[in-house]
């Protein structure tokens, strides 16, 4: 189901409690609703629809993927980046790290590694962000 983007920004500077598995279905509202937006959205927190559990997906150039309690567990190479977000107008100068490392559970909540770079890395954050109640 697409859902309606929140942009109350007292709502959005609160953290998100962790997922289960009975939060498969905000996953799939979330994934709905990205691509919804996927005209000026490449990334998606749970927040971001009224939902406050550690959910993200983030575009991957027309493949989702969904990260359930994803956390930063490393990251090198800092530079400052300029964002927008659907969840407020205009856009922010931000500190972000080219490489992360990242572990995350899948929609199984099988645990997951990984390291992104790039402009991929640059979504992850901004969407974990979300999840910490960091409105960029």
């Amino acid at each position: 189901m697409i859902r309606p983007i929140i942009k109350d920004a007292l709502f959005l500077g609160q953290k998100s409690v962790p997922a289960t598995p009975d939060d498969i279905p905000v996953a799939d509202d979330l994934l709905d609703t990205l691509r919804a937006h996927s005209a000026e959205c490449v990334g998606m927190a749970a927040n971001m629809i009224g939902v406050k559990k550690r959910i993200i997906v983030v575009d991957l150039g027309g493949m989702a993927m969904e990260m359930f309690n994803p956390r930063i567990i490393s990251h090198s190479v800092p530079y400052e980046a300029v964002e927008g977000c659907l969840s407020h107008y205009g856009a922010r100068s931000v500190t972000r790290y080219k490489n992360i490392k990242v572990e995350w559970k899948t929609r199984s909540f099988q645990t997951r590694t990984q390291t992104f770079t790039g402009n991929i890395a640059q979504i992850i954050q901004h969407e974990i962000d979300h999840c910490n109640g960091v409105i960029i």
